[in-house]
């Protein structure tokens, strides 16, 4: 979903809820858990059951269904979002993989918007940390993750022979959305080859 190809269709400027945000990475989790107990089994465990009773499929989900925060959590304050009941509500320490919480990444400054010179701005768009304290005070992933995945960013930038922490490069004036994702992306390339 956060792949390349979606992290180069960027619509600056779009106004997006949190209610797509979650509903978005829940749908990008989704797509990332096997379908089967069995690759060879084409059948969820519940549709095999419901055929063994004679009876219809369950609509049994592999993850739970997640309620999404109203348009006032992009713009609340980050430490709101890790209340015991907002967590609860959404991703409740969902596990993630560190190549997961980077396209999240992505994702979230795709739809809150990007921005530069803190963790995000009066309307809600982020910055690169700040996207990464969305996803984890929302409960998907944890502070290993997101270290794991900040260093990948590193990863990146030292390749580039650039010796900032990835936080103060995207605060560079000169810097752009672009130059962003394209950072993200290639800690995702570098990840996937691991």
């Amino acid at each position: 979903m956060a792949s390349t190809a979606t992290i180069a269709n960027i619509q600056p400027g779009l106004a997006i809820d949190a209610a797509s945000l979650i509903a978005d990475i829940e749908a990008y989790l989704a797509d990332q858990a096997p379908r089967t107990a069995h690759p060879l089994v084409t059948k969820t465990t519940a549709e095999l059951i419901a055929e063994a009773l004679g009876g219809p499929a369950s609509d049994e989900q592999t993850a739970p269904t997640l309620t999404a925060p109203s348009r006032l959590w992009r713009i609340i304050p980050d430490w709101a979002l890790a209340l015991t009941p907002a967590r609860r509500l959404h991703g409740a320490g969902r596990a993630i993989t560190v190549t997961q919480h980077l396209e999240l990444t992505a994702l979230v400054i795709q739809q809150y918007g990007w921005h530069r010179g803190g963790l995000r701005s009066r309307g809600g768009a982020r910055c690169i940390v700040g996207a990464q304290a969305v996803l984890y005070r929302l409960g998907y992933g944890d502070e290993e993750t997101a270290e794991a995945a900040g260093q990948h960013l590193q990863n990146v930038l030292r390749r580039r022979g650039i010796n900032e922490p990835f936080h103060a490069w995207q605060d560079r004036r000169e810097r752009t959305l672009n130059d962003v994702l394209q950072l993200i992306s290639e800690a995702i390339a570098e990840r996937n080859q691991l």
